[in-house]
């Protein structure tokens, strides 16, 4: 048993030293923090959002976590492995699909979603029918993408370069 712990405690601290995980995990970090700080400075009456909710999972916002991650796991790669690398290619394409996905996918279903529910609500109270609204998941509007990339290229640059 005291191997097992012993071997499980070397995996985590060599894991904690790996630059590509360190950089990604602190980019995450970073952006989910720097989140609950713009929602903070910006928030707009009536919203009851907690900043908790903000920092910890929520999706949407700025800056976008989703390019934080992803672009700071591709640099990091780049660093490690090199660019020419088979797993730096993945990395970067891997990162153009989760940016296109976070910009354009998730936030054209969170606009429908909102549609659908003011169009719901509408027609609830004209008719008295119960409606239950779906969930409105945010996507990122482009300059959030921008920042959270910039965001998570810099923390991955400061990591290696250090």
């Amino acid at each position: 048993m005291q191997q097992v712990d012993s071997v499980s405690a070397f995996s985590l601290k060599a894991l904690f030293e790996n630059t590509v995980f360190l950089s990604t995990i602190l980019s995450l970090c970073s952006a989910q923090v720097l989140k609950g700080v713009f929602y903070i400075l910006h928030r707009k009456s009536g919203r009851k959002r907690e900043v908790f909710e903000v920092i910890s999972w929520s999706t949407g916002g700025m800056p976008s976590s989703h390019a934080a991650v992803v672009c700071s796991l591709c640099t990091s790669v780049g660093f490690v492995e090199g660019l020419a690398s088979n797993l730096f290619i993945f990395s970067f394409w891997f990162s153009l699909v989760v940016l296109r996905d976070a910009m354009g996918v998730r936030r054209s279903a969170g606009l429908v979603a909102a549609a659908l529910n003011h169009l719901g609500k509408q027609t609830a109270e004209k008719t008295e029918v119960d409606f239950n609204p779906v969930k409105e998941i945010q996507g990122h509007s482009p300059i959030e993408v921008i920042v959270g990339c910039i965001l998570g290229v810099s923390i991955s640059l400061g990591v290696h370069l250090r």
